[in-house]
């Protein structure tokens, strides 16, 4: 049986940092007034892999001293999902594509911070786990 890298299981952050980095080659794809139509639905499809990485977070244990920070991050979360979800129709309507490629730049700056707390919780968690610094 061959197993092919495709196949193997990708790390959480991987694929969500391939994921980022696909929509923002996407949006950062220069364009001229004809093919706006391909550079939509180019965006159109690097959303999904992001949606998807947003949707498979890991969010450990909500117990203890960080179960508000756990709470915030699922809101946040579900804040993102929506919001990206919401541009899917815009992506392919509307008529101002710069707007959009703004709003979406947005967007994508607001999700890499998320997954910046959400590394900062991991870490926090192991570091209370294992003992701290001292």
């Amino acid at each position: 049986m061959t197993v092919t890298s495709s196949s193997e299981p990708i790390a959480p952050s991987t694929g969500t940092a391939a994921a980022l980095a696909g929509l923002h080659r996407a949006l950062d794809a220069p364009f001229s007034a004809t093919e706006a139509g391909g550079w939509r639905w180019t965006v159109r499809r690097a959303m999904g892999p992001v949606r998807d990485a947003l949707e498979r977070e890991y969010h450990g244990s909500a117990d203890g001293w960080q179960s508000a920070r756990h709470g915030r991050s699922l809101r946040e979360q579900a804040a993102l999902v929506r919001r990206l979800a919401a541009y899917g129709p815009v992506v392919l309507e509307h008529p101002d594509v710069d707007e959009v490629r703004q709003g979406l730049k947005r967007l994508l700056a607001d999700i890499e911070h998320h997954v910046q707390r959400q590394h900062d919780l991991a870490y926090d968690e192991v570091e209370q786990e294992i003992g701290g610094s001292e």
